[in-house]
């Protein structure tokens, strides 16, 4: 993947580079839990000035393995080595996306990151 460098700021391949840029990324498993109700949820109670007894139906669930991919950017301070910036973007993966779905998805990432970039001056 090929990209511009973040707004205001030049490649550069020298050793005197005033910033250093790192990132990471990751993908993490996590287990999903979907549930529906199959009646009409309500149970007895009162209605109006009478009693009524509801259907209360029967509650199923599903669990399931998502994906969720993690991208970090990092700005270091060359001369200090010491961390400017940083921002994080995470999103849930398909695993069975084509490559080009998840090539655009980790554009997207990479936009969100830089969002926030470059930060805002305090006055």
């Amino acid at each position: 993947m090929t990209s511009s460098p973040p707004q205001g700021l030049t490649k550069s391949e020298a050793e005197t580079a005033d910033l250093y840029i790192g990132y990471q990324a990751g993908v993490g498993q996590e287990k999903e839990y979907t549930s529906f109700d199959t009646g009409w949820g309500y149970g007895p109670g009162w209605h109006g000035g009478g009693w009524y007894g509801g259907g209360g139906g029967m509650t199923t669930g599903q669990t399931s393995t998502i994906y969720i991919g993690q991208l970090a950017l990092d700005m270091y301070a060359s001369t200090a080595r010491t961390l400017i910036w940083r921002g994080v973007a995470s999103k849930t993966l398909d695993p069975k996306a084509k490559p080009e779905k998840q090539e655009k998805n980790l554009r997207k990432a990479v936009a969100k990151v830089l969002k926030n970039y470059p930060p805002k001056q305090k006055t």
